[in-house]
């Protein structure tokens, strides 16, 4: 059963088009990846899923409900969560408070309840602070927990912003490149630790990656896009021969 569901999605600017009649489906309890060369319109898929910029044309719907002229926040709120190819911490925040932002979209306790100190509000706010800690301690960073995001290691910034969009109790998590800038060692981490996402938590998974070893040994549905058009989708066994597939990020050889 299809979670996600991306019908005829354009996107352009001005002259560009950066996405041409798009059309994907993701099912419910996958690990699924979107493939292309750079600046292929892959980010700016995620871009229109999350909110953050406006289709052209098309239709996106989450669980049966469009997203389309939704907000990121409340996109969101309905159980689409993501992390970004640019690290986006509030780097000056420690782990715990980062992750504890997370679970802005799910609080509901207004102005009043935090001036006056309510019991509603008090006890909102314990469990804002139990989901970030489990939460931390799930992606394995529970020893940085006080340490500000600018002053971890490099992978350990990439667990976090994992971690923050889970607090988030996402159905659907977009994990644009997350592997970028990880050793051989924190790859193999994050292989596991997106397989325990969704095993343990039965959440949806898509990646943008390019690492191709990564892709894959853990997806398994790809949908390929080359400027813009969607060029092969299936298997990463069926993908990764596609004669299209290889052309576009090999290139086509001239005959002489």
């Amino acid at each position: 059963m299809s979670l996600l569901t991306v019908k005829d999605l354009k996107l352009q600017f001005g002259g560009l088009l950066a996405v041409n009649d798009l059309s994907f489906t993701v099912e419910k309890n996958s690990i699924s990846s979107i493939i292309g060369p750079n600046g292929a319109g892959k980010t700016s898929v995620f871009n229109m899923m999350t909110g953050f910029y406006r289709p052209t044309g098309g239709e996106i719907q989450l669980d049966g409900i469009s997203l389309i002229n939704k907000k990121p926040s409340q996109i969101t709120k309905l159980g689409m969560a993501r992390t970004f190819q640019n690290l986006r911490l509030f780097p000056n925040l420690s782990v715990l408070d980062n992750v504890k932002s997370g679970m802005h979209c799910r609080t509901k306790q207004a102005v009043w309840g935090a001036l006056f100190r309510t019991k509603s509000q008090q006890e909102e706010e314990r469990l804002i602070e139990k989901v970030a800690l489990d939460c931390i301690e799930f992606v394995g960073i529970t020893k940085y927990i006080k340490r500000s995001a600018k002053n971890l290691p490099y992978g350990a910034q990439r667990y976090l912003e994992i971690a923050r969009a889970l607090a988030t109790k996402p159905k659907l998590l977009l994990l644009d490149e997350p592997a970028a800038g990880l050793n051989f060692e924190e790859k193999q981490y994050l292989i596991q630790l997106i397989r325990r996402i969704r095993d343990e938590f039965n959440i949806t998974v898509l990646m943008i990656e390019h690492d191709m070893a990564l892709i894959k040994e853990i997806s398994e549905h790809i949908t390929v896009i080359d400027y813009g058009w969607k060029i092969a989708e299936g298997t990463p066994e069926e993908v990764l021969k596609n004669e299209k597939v290889i052309e576009a990020y090999l290139g086509k050889e001239e005959v002489v």
